[in-house]
């Protein structure tokens, strides 16, 4: 079942993947060869372990296309589950419940992709204490349920949107006028006393500058090991550090060792496979 998503949010994506499948003239091909009143019973399967991801709006596709469709959950979001697990059974009209497969298990597939994915990269860097997060890089209208399936894996979310906290970049400290410093500072006047402030670092000589004025966070980009231990060594007791930039799997582990607090990792949304789920005819 969905946790912490209200229905508000995903039944519009869920309608609109449903409008886009379906077209002008709906599921032709079960409306040529199903008989119209037919009745059936499928099972959604994982064919593969993970972490289950995304049950609510596969529930949402079926009683979209037909709310008389009885749709009975097994499991719940989160649940980490072995090869060949039953996540849910359908029944009702078959030509509706053909209708609405494809959409079903897009969200299923792909959600649980992403939270079998974080579950697998946190478990790994956990000895170190290092928390994973996303990013901002996911597709565009799916955010909310990308994040929601970061979170169902153990990961935690950085920003929703750009109105979360100040996440001051490269670019800002350019148009702000070259001074990282300042920029630091106009930020602080602005924010008040409710919105935190992160500053990204590309160099330890910016660490430097920014530690010098104060700071929340420190985002540390794209920097080597090294550059990591001694940066976070620089902060310990002062603020909190977040590396980021290419961070892989086969490169996450080393980052983590560094004793980072955060790893930012776009990867989990952006890369991340699907898990392989069925719909089976009983």
């Amino acid at each position: 079942m969905m946790i912490d998503l209200p229905e508000i949010i995903t039944h519009p994506l869920v309608k609109a993947a449903l409008v886009e499948d379906l077209g002008r003239r709906g599921d032709i091909t079960s409306q040529a060869v199903v008989p119209a009143e037919s009745l059936a019973q499928f099972s959604i399967v994982a064919r593969a372990e993970g972490v289950v991801c995304g049950l609510e709006l596969a529930r949402q596709s079926f009683a979209l296309i037909d709310s008389n469709l009885k749709f009975k959950i097994y499991q719940n979001d989160g649940d980490i589950i072995p090869a060949n697990t039953v996540l849910a059974q359908v029944t009702g009209n078959a030509r509706a419940i053909l209708a609405a497969e494809r959409t079903a298990l897009n969200f299923l597939t792909h959600l649980s992709g992403i939270a079998t994915t974080t579950h697998e990269l946190q478990t790994l860097i956990a000895p170190t204490g290092a928390l994973l997060t996303c990013t901002r890089k996911t597709l565009p209208g799916l955010r909310a349920i990308q994040k929601y399936a970061v979170r169902m894996g153990g990961g935690r979310n950085h920003r929703m949107g750009l109105d979360d906290a100040i996440l001051i970049k490269d670019n800002h400290i350019a148009l702000a006028g070259g001074d990282i410093a300042l920029t630091l500072r106009q930020a602080k006047a602005y924010a008040g006393h409710l919105i935190a402030i992160e500053v990204e670092v590309d160099t330890l000589e910016q660490l430097r500058r920014v530690l010098d004025v104060g700071v929340d966070l420190v985002l540390l980009d794209n920097m080597s090991v090294e550059e990591l231990r001694t940066a976070v060594s620089w902060c310990r007791g002062q603020c909190q550090t977040e590396a980021s930039g290419n961070l892989r799997p086969d490169t996450l582990l080393a980052a983590a060792q560094t004793g980072v607090d955060f790893l930012a990792m776009g990867y989990l949304t952006h890369s991340a496979r699907y898990l392989d789920i069925g719909l089976d005819y009983q």
